[in-house]
């Protein structure tokens, strides 16, 4: 019997699967965990409540959805608007504070807004020498003093370590050495994060598909 052969097909079925359930499963028990000790910290409920809503897999995740709709509910109209330009002016007044919160603030609206550019290119970059290639997204290009310092046009750049690409390294590369892939994000991402062992979808055979 191929023995090996069965082990090795199972192992394709199970290993994608028993994965993403083991992080669904930390992230939405740090989120429990996390609204849990929020409640328990300001007394807001007893402690017959906490042993109850801890035997509530996945409320933390509801509640968080549920926060995230409704303040995004409130900011969408005038009054809500002008409630968060006064929280911005009052923390961006605050000493150490200011720089954290503006500097995250930025990120988050680039990343996030409908007009931001941020992660919505896969390029092909020389790293780390001349020769070399790998996987890079575009963030936005050089501005300010940064911008005045470079000759020519510069793209800023995200190339991301693998297999986990959240840590990565910033880098500023001429626009001429950068060649841009017809890829997704997604696409990109899988290719990373596979250490190149899942190969992105060839472009026309996309289109012969569709």
């Amino acid at each position: 019997m191929p023995i090996k052969k069965y082990l090795l097909a199972g192992l394709l079925v199970w290993t994608p699967l028993v994965i993403t359930v083991a992080v669904l499963s930390w992230l939405v028990g740090s989120l429990d965990s996390a609204f849990l000790g929020t409640l328990t910290k300001l007394h807001l409920v007893s402690p017959d409540m906490i042993y109850w809503l801890d035997h509530v897999p996945g409320l933390g995740v509801i509640l968080l959805v549920l926060v995230l709709l409704l303040t995004g509910a409130l900011v969408s109209n005038v009054a809500g608007r002008w409630w968060v330009r006064q929280w911005d002016r009052l923390l961006n007044q605050i000493p150490i504070v200011k720089s954290i919160y503006s500097s995250v603030k930025k990120v988050s609206d680039t990343l996030f807004s409908d007009g931001g550019n941020a992660f919505r290119k896969a390029l092909l970059v020389q790293y780390p020498h001349s020769g070399t290639w790998t996987i890079a997204f575009q963030t936005g290009t050089p501005m300010g003093e940064v911008a005045s310092k470079l000759d020519g046009e510069f793209l800023s750049v995200y190339v991301p370590t693998t297999p986990n690409p959240t840590s990565g390294y910033f880098l500023l590369v001429p626009k001429n050495d950068v060649i841009e892939l017809d890829l997704s994000v997604d696409e990109a991402l899988t290719y990373v994060i596979s250490m190149g062992a899942v190969s992105p979808s060839v472009p026309a055979l996309k289109e012969k598909r569709n």
